[in-house]
């Protein structure tokens, strides 16, 4: 058993808990469950294509149990040490290399997060276009082609008047009722797919699930590794564990919350991978909003399409600030290691604000396209945050927490990332470079 977590016991230090508004639990879980959800939800379904349906949801449960055990780790050696930061707790355990390997790996998870958010939201609003082939977006399937529903314009409108507010905003907590929208909205999204794939089912339209692997000439057996990382990013929120933690009374709460959202989202990627599964079998895309940027043969079909498209953008836009969150802090961090705490210094608040919203503007006007650049990030950056740190942590126990069960935990736990990293990374490299030489 892991040494117990004292219930009462404030995550920051008192000095720093005095006088604080605290956060409420459910808000931590709307929080915890928009930032694992994010756009997660989209690349479920094609790992059930790819490892079948039983091994699919069988790695949920297992990475979910680990992602838990991981925030354990998290919590309870930020609670015995004197930092409130991940970064902080990577350094007490590793020095300097290890609070800027953490800080490099929550600004690259998430400013690509950032941009590629901003991509799909242009893509559902204005449309997009890939070897040679032209999808409207929304406004353009509406309206017609207009200046005012361009790619440039339509994201330019979302950031002022949508995402500028919300990044605005200084304290976690506050995000909460965008995050209950955004977890509704994610509802939604699954509710308006299990309609469909109920629908479908009864026509007899719908696809034979795969319940177990087939390997064959377009599925080798080390391409079922390459699902792992895209579920380990799926429940990858662990840069967000302290700027939310550090807001609740005490240490139980977070993990409490942390175990409801699990269970919450595992529910939904159960959900909308087996029912966005037998929807489109085979022919599902790694983004599952391809799918539904098809024209429809009836009107009905039309509208659930369009339904699902703008539910999943407007939840995008209300994910963008609790990513941004993180990445401003770590920033900050990086910079700015003796300033006073971000949220009290209003110029540089602002500053780093704007720059980080204007450069998430730039880059995905600049490049529509960084698909195969955040599939190598997330088989790195992401397992890193949700299970090296948090393991290489326990191992090295430089508070004496860590029992003998949590170290074995550990290692498993860094043994078996580091593996499928490795096999993932290895596969895309070799499946990337055989699809430039057939084209």
């Amino acid at each position: 058993m892991s040494p117990a977590i004292e219930p009462q016991a404030p995550l920051l230090p008192k000095q720093q808990t005095q006088g604080a508004n605290h956060a409420s639990i459910s808000g931590a879980v709307f929080n915890i469950a928009t930032t694992i959800i994010g756009a997660g939800i989209m690349s479920i379904p094609a790992t059930l294509n790819v490892v079948g349906v039983i091994p699919a949801f069988t790695l949920i449960v297992i990475v979910g149990l680990l992602a838990e055990v991981s925030v354990e780790f998290l919590v309870r050696f930020t609670q015995s040490g004197e930092s409130i930061t991940y970064a902080g707790v990577m350094n007490e355990s590793f020095g300097r290399l290890g609070s800027v390997a953490t800080q490099v790996c929550v600004m690259v998870t998430n400013l690509g997060c950032l941009i590629i958010y901003l991509i799909i939201i242009g893509d559902v609003l204005s449309g997009s276009q890939s070897g040679g082939t032209v999808h409207l977006g929304v406004l353009r399937e509406w309206f017609g082609i207009h200046w005012w529903n361009s790619r440039e314009f339509s994201i330019l409108v979302i950031v002022v008047f949508v995402m500028l507010p919300l990044v605005l905003l200084r304290r976690v907590e506050l995000l909460k009722f965008s995050s209950f929208v955004s977890v509704l909205l994610a509802l939604v999204f699954v509710g308006i797919c299990t309609v469909m794939a109920i629908i479908a089912l009864v026509q007899g339209k719908t696809k034979d699930p795969k319940l177990i692997p087939h390997l064959d000439e377009h599925t080798s057996f080390f391409d079922l590794f390459t699902a792992v990382p895209i579920i380990v990013a799926a429940f990858t929120f662990h840069f967000n564990v302290h700027p939310i933690g550090v807001e609740l009374s005490k240490p139980s709460d977070m993990l409490l919350a942390v175990r409801i959202a699990l269970v919450l989202c595992a529910t939904v990627y159960f959900a909308i991978g087996l029912f966005g599964y037998l929807l489109f079998g085979d022919s599902i895309m790694p983004d599952l909003l391809v799918n539904f940027d098809r024209n429809s043969a009836t009107a009905t079909g039309a509208v659930l399409n369009d339904a699902v498209r703008l539910s999943y953008a407007l939840h995008l836009m209300l994910v963008f600030p609790l990513l941004n969150f993180p990445l401003r802090a770590n920033i900050d961090e990086f910079l700015f290691p003796k300033e006073s705490l971000l949220a009290s210094d209003t110029k540089r608040f602002l500053v780093l604000t704007i720059s980080l919203l204007v450069f998430s503007y730039l880059a995905a006007i600049a490049f529509p396209n960084i698909w195969y650049l955040f599939q190598f990030v997330g088989s790195t950056s992401a397992v890193c945050l949700g299970f090296i740190f948090p393991g290489a942590i326990a191992v090295r126990n430089v508070n004496g927490v860590s029992t003998r069960k949590d170290k074995i935990m550990a290692t498993i736990m860094i043994v078996l990332a580091v593996v499928t990293s490795i096999i993932a990374i290895s596969t895309n490299i070799y499946n990337l470079l055989g699809d430039g030489e057939k084209s």
